[in-house]
């Protein structure tokens, strides 16, 4: 079977038999298709059927190695990477792949460190927005973009899916779709209502032009802006205010900002979209680190302060 067949009978399993979301198996496919370009260029092979070697698991941790030092993966990365290759291998056991290795089982996902998210103070958060040249219906969006993100905490995905009619300009709110599909309501403030409704009245309609689509923001064609898109601008106007280019950081000073502003962890949770409320809970560790900052700064006296007993 050649690769893009392989790739889409793969494809098509994510979707009807593990129930992966879109973006997780569009996602998988990528890393898999990424995965077979490097076994052809390094002449292996998934079956012995070929007559060229078979690739082993050596080859495999070699493959991963080789992404983490040239791709500059992180552990999350590299983390989601097995599990693409996990779920791949199960597939060509179950699909009856002759001679295909077994790697699912000795694939072994490494245990993720915790991580305090970053996230960006007040001040840095006013100089990137003030950068944003508005003086043009994209700019309009990226201010109307990015200033929904922050507002209402929004993953990249979220607000890449959003649709016109999602929005209730009306009482600030939208509808999200987040992961699992599931749907909840956010709220965003006036800073935002106020670039959104100046991107709906001005913007929208030039970029749309005989478009008729659903979605909120469209690029230079017409079509929904995508998350690449997105990203890319993001990225270069973070690297102009001399910040991470992370967008996610954006969400994680939502989060932060919440917290630290007296809101409780379980509306938190709420508005992030979060599953289970441990994962909300590192942000009170973000905070502590604020705190511990806050100390040292305005108790200078306490030299050698570390925060232990």
């Amino acid at each position: 079977m050649d690769k893009l067949s392989l790739l889409e009978r793969y494809y098509s399993r994510l979707i009807a038999l593990e129930r992966r979301s879109l973006l997780t198996a569009e996602t998988y496919r990528f890393e898999i298709r990424r995965f077979l370009d490097w076994l052809e260029k390094e002449k292996l092979s998934l079956s012995a059927e070929t007559g060229a070697r078979v690739v082993g698991i050596k080859d495999v941790t070699a493959y991963l190695a080789r992404r983490r030092a040239v791709d500059g993966l992180d552990s999350s990365s590299v983390a989601k990477a097995i599990s693409a290759l996990r779920s791949f291998f199960r597939f060509l056991e179950d699909d009856g792949h002759k001679g295909s290795p077994a790697f699912a089982s000795l694939l072994q996902i490494p245990r993720r460190a915790d991580r305090l998210p970053d996230f960006y103070r007040k001040e840095e958060v006013d100089r990137l927005f003030s950068l944003i040249e508005t003086d043009s219906p994209l700019g309009i969006r990226n201010r109307a973009l990015y200033e929904l993100i922050y507002s209402a905490g929004l993953r990249i995905s979220e607000a890449v899916a959003l649709n016109a009619e999602d929005l209730f300009l009306a009482k600030n709110i939208a509808r999200v779709t987040g992961k699992g599909n599931k749907e909840r309501l956010v709220l965003f403030g006036p800073e935002a209502a106020f670039w959104l409704k100046r991107y709906l009245a001005e913007s929208r309609p030039e970029l749309s032009g005989r478009n008729n689509g659903k979605a909120l923001f469209l690029n230079r064609n017409g079509k929904r802006f995508s998350r690449k898109g997105i990203w890319k601008n993001y990225a270069a106007l973070a690297i102009e205010a001399g910040l991470s280019s992370r967008l996610h950081n954006l969400r994680h000073t939502f989060a932060t900002e919440l917290l630290a502003g007296g809101a409780d962890l379980r509306s938190v949770q709420e508005l992030l979209g979060h599953a289970e409320i441990s994962t909300t809970q590192i942000y009170t560790h973000v905070d502590s680190g604020r705190l511990r900052d806050n100390h040292r700064k305005y108790l200078p006296r306490l030299k050698g302060w570390s925060g232990e007993s």
